[in-house]
């Protein structure tokens, strides 16, 4: 595999750009969908927030969430009708908002889906490792169950685009499937009988609700990752928009009727001391006593490879992060090297793989002989940066909406007052207020009691990047005004 990188300072678009015309509305969808990781949602997510908020409405908040992110839709989508760019969150900020928040956005993304990516390393390597154990006996470390995944997803990273939609619309698809017949099986066992318990007003809308939303929004992350795609879409000014609808509507109806089907088969009553007891195990556990024992073993291998996919979409984000970023010169020049047999972003795909195999050691070395033992990974790597990017993901969307409005402003023309105007800022309003709620509950989204250094830290390591990007920027309208009338500009289609 050969990369072909710019020499120049400033990276000229015409000689870097991606696989034009690859993909279409379903292969978005399912990219989308993958990041948001279906089955890992239902079984871990899920059960984590009934058993930290303590309330029976968890579904409930995924149609609140659902709503609100619809809201974010109209404008986003709007906007990718007319900038076309592999950095969408970068290019719409500073298309909106001004370069130097741009800037400062794009480092934070850069960070944040980095952090989402390395972050379900951790995951993966646990649950790879005890599949293994409980299939086989084999006792193999977390950290090279991970590293096996690793390898799975850099060889993804350098090929082209349409190798991954092909085989994570299989994989989500089959995750899909798992969690239908789980729902099917949670009715129809209904301990309690088939209520409407959780989807009413007052089981969410109570103390503990900032918990619930916060960790309901980070099911969802990922869903705007279809507009990074518009340089490979066959329609630039359609396929983002609508992939992004679709996606967040079955996104949202799906948890929600999943989470009130698994409220409903364990019992409404129940359902918050049984996830305290079981975790993610316990649509297993489920499955295996209700289900056949092979159904129940083939649903932990879909968990397995969820993540997977997962893993995959998200790194397939970072490196048109990278590329884009790079070809513009905001960052090194070489990071927009693309494959001139794959015209996959090779140098930004290296990259994020390099960045996520340092963590991993780092992980694997502080995590031998640890008091958590085997759940090192999944209380460390994976709590801690998922939530880490989430926070700095949930602030990105807030920015977004309002650079919707700044940029239509100047464009009063376009579309209507609802698209350019009063839906984007409505949903930045809502966004704000559960970044708000991240941010007062981030040591129990981290899983932390009382004061601790991590819980400012890692929010930290989002935002001063962020600080840095706009100094950054600032600096470059001085030195490099030609450099920097570029910003934001690259791939543009129009």
């Amino acid at each position: 595999m050969s990369t072909q990188a710019p020499h120049s300072a400033t990276p000229a678009p015409a000689e870097a750009h991606l696989g034009r015309r690859r993909l279409g509305v379903p292969a978005v969808v399912f990219m989308i969908i993958a990041a948001s990781a279906p089955l890992t949602v239902v079984a871990g997510g899920v059960t984590s927030n009934f058993a930290v908020s303590g309330l029976v409405g968890i579904p409930l908040s995924f149609v609140v969430l659902g709503a609100v992110l619809i809201l974010f839709v109209v404008g986003y989508s709007a906007m990718s009708h007319h900038i076309h760019n592999a950095g969408a969150f970068y290019a719409y900020v500073a298309r909106g908002l001004g370069k130097p928040v741009g800037v400062g956005a794009a480092w934070v993304a850069i960070v944040s889906y980095n952090a989402m990516q390395i972050g379900i390393y951790g995951l993966f390597g646990f649950a790879l490792s005890s599949f293994i154990a409980a299939m086989t006996g084999a006792e193999l470390a977390w950290w090279l169950c991970a590293l096996m995944g690793w390898v799975v997803v850099g060889l993804f990273g350098i090929n082209k685009v349409d190798l991954s939609a092909k085989v994570l619309g299989v994989l989500v698809a089959l995750e899909f499937v798992v969690v239908a017949v789980y729902d099917v099986v949670a009715l129809r066992v209904a301990p309690e009988g088939v209520s409407g318990a959780a989807l009413e007003p007052q089981a969410l809308f109570v103390g503990g609700v900032g918990a619930a939303l916060a960790f309901s929004i980070a099911a969802f992350m990922g869903f705007e990752s279809g507009a990074i795609y518009n340089e490979e879409v066959k329609d630039p000014r359609r396929t983002a928009g609508r992939a992004t609808f679709i996606a967040v509507i079955v996104i949202s109806v799906f948890y929600a009727f999943s989470a009130w089907a698994m409220s409903v088969g364990t019992g409404p009553t129940q359902i918050v001391a049984a996830s305290r007891e079981m975790g993610p195990d316990l649509m297993f556990v489920f499955l295996s006593e209700h289900a056949a024992t092979v159904f129940s073993d083939f649903a932990q291998l879909m968990f397995i490879t969820s993540l997977l996919a997962a893993l995959i979409a998200f790194h397939q984000v970072v490196a048109r992060y990278f590329f884009s970023l790079g070809r513009e010169g905001v960052l090194p020049s070489y990071l927009a090297g693309i494959s001139r047999r794959t015209q996959a972003p090779a140098a930004g795909s290296l990259t994020q793989s390099a960045l996520a195999l340092v963590l991993l050691a780092v992980f694997a070395i502080a995590g031998t002989g640890h008091e958590y033992g085997p759940l090192f990974p999944v209380l460390t790597l994976f709590t801690w940066l998922t939530n880490m990017g989430a926070f700095g993901l949930v602030l990105l969307l807030a920015m977004t909406s309002l650079a919707v409005v700044g940029y239509f402003r100047r464009h009063r023309d376009l579309y209507s007052l609802w698209t350019r105007a009063i839906a984007p800022t409505v949903s930045a309003a809502l966004l704000v207020a559960v970044f708000a709620l991240i941010v007062i509950n981030f040591d129990v989204l981290i899983g932390l009691e009382g004061d601790s250094i991590l819980s400012w830290l890692l929010p930290a390591l989002v935002l001063i990047p962020g600080a840095a990007g706009t100094v950054w920027a600032w600096m470059l309208r001085s030195r490099r005004p030609d450099l920097y009338a570029g910003i934001g500009r690259g791939g543009e289609l129009e």
